[in-house]
């Protein structure tokens, strides 16, 4: 007899206590999961970075590991990844006896999924956070339709097509996949969201830290996470000398690193901003609450590109969850998750003048700000908590354990 809550093993690239965007909407899942009455754990492939035991409960979640190493040319060594994923999922799955696997991003996890879901005689759900082939061109490690690219495409849409559920983080990814030709019935979309436990009250100010780190009395702009190209901090730097000339005492404050990182504290250090200008290098991700307190405005100027008019970042809403004006660039993923002039403000990509324009705009109109961040912490709470938003997950965990056609599997998504 089914279960009339089921139990749900996820399966992962990497998990906590790895730090890094993918652990943490795990964890938010999770929870939220957790929290609705759901069982649940998860389970990590070899790629995993974080050595440790085959089993372990990290933030009062169980995690289990893949162990070995696969070895071998490209393409034979993935195809033993998701052999010894498959077996493991198999494994723990005669311990845990799950009604459904949901596979996450990469391919490699949904490939595994389907082999072992076939096995075991359960269902496969596998969700997709972005297209790997476009982040490896975006992080500079892959080329645009290189045999690598068109290789990892033709892998999702493999896992695409040979699961029984999809969901997608936006409507870009999702509208992709339909043009390439597969059932738009099966693909729901689960937006990125915040967990509000965490992140729905703003630390206060700390003054100290401010004079810390020379800010001043601001305005504070602020960009914190990781410094990838795509992100367009360059355009942030290059817009300060235009800013400080309209408001002398503005602070860019950047809190983070990355591959970028000495490039960027050495265009930063050209500027005739500099003195404007802070970085503080990577902090502990406990303390990241005191830093978003110091912001004004957080910025998130993403160049465009295909990934990034595809897919929709967390960082956005964790501002607008934590009380700050956003303002970012007028790319896809962007937009998806805000509303120009009213939850923030969006200005053409890849132009610092258009960047620094409006900036200057946005602080010259204080008398708006009550008003904007209201309205994106309500949009937040609305459209993108995750308490609220998990809900679709059992929707469609429990369309698919019904008896009957799986029809209505993206409709109970919606």
């Amino acid at each position: 007899m089914t279960r009339i809550l089921p139990r749900i093993l996820h399966v992962l690239d990497h998990s906590l206590p790895v730090h890094s965007g993918y652990t943490f909407r795990t964890r938010a899942i999770m929870h939220a999961q957790a929290a609705s009455g759901l069982d649940v754990a998860g389970i990590t492939g070899l790629r995993h970075p974080e050595p440790g035991p085959r089993e372990e409960e990290v933030d009062g979640l169980a995690f289990h590991r893949t162990n070995g190493v696969a070895k071998g040319p490209p393409g034979l060594r993935e195809w033993r990844e998701i052999g010894a994923l498959a077996r493991a999922i198999e494994r723990v799955a005669r311990d845990l006896k799950p009604d459904v696997l949901h596979a996450h991003s990469p391919a490699l996890n949904g490939l595994a999924a389907i082999r072992a879901g076939r096995s075991l005689g359960i269902p496969v759900v596998y969700e997709i956070r972005a297209f790997w082939e476009d982040a490896a061109v975006e992080n500079g490690t892959g080329r645009d339709q290189s045999l690598k690219y068109r290789l990892t495409r033709e892998l999702e849409n493999r896992a695409v097509a040979g699961v029984d559920a999809v969901f997608t983080i936006c409507k870009g990814l999702r509208e992709d996949l339909v043009a390439r030709g597969h059932n738009g019935g099966k693909i729901g979309i689960m937006p990125n969201g915040v967990d509000l436990a965490l992140f729905g009250e703003a630390a206060p100010r700390d003054d100290a830290l401010a004079q810390e780190l020379g800010l001043g009395e601001g305005p504070v702009i602020a960009f914190i996470g990781s410094f990838y190209p795509y992100e367009g901090i360059d355009d942030l730097i290059a817009a300060m000398p235009a800013l400080v000339n309209a408001h002398p005492e503005a602070k860019l404050l950047l809190v983070g690193g990355g591959q970028e990182e000495a490039a960027l504290k050495a265009q930063a250090a050209a500027s005739t901003a500099s003195d404007s200008i802070v970085f503080t290098g990577r902090v502990p991700h406990g303390e990241v609450p005191r830093y978003y307190a110091l912001a004004d405005i957080m910025a998130y100027p993403r160049k465009a590109s295909r990934l990034t008019e595809l897919v929709t970042p967390l960082k956005p809403l964790e501002a607008m969850a934590q009380d700050k004006l956003v303002a970012a660039s007028d790319i896809g993923g962007h937009r998806e998750l805000m509303t120009d002039g009213e939850t923030g403000v969006l200005f053409a990509p890849d132009d610092p003048a258009a960047l620094a324009a409006s900036l200057a705009a946005l602080i010259d109109r204080k008398d708006s700000w009550p008003a904007i961040r209201a309205a994106a912490k309500r949009h937040v709470a609305e459209r993108h908590d995750w308490a609220r938003n998990s809900q679709r997950y059992q929707d469609v965990y429990q369309a698919l354990l019904a008896p009957g056609p799986n029809s209505g599997v993206a409709s109970a998504a919606a």
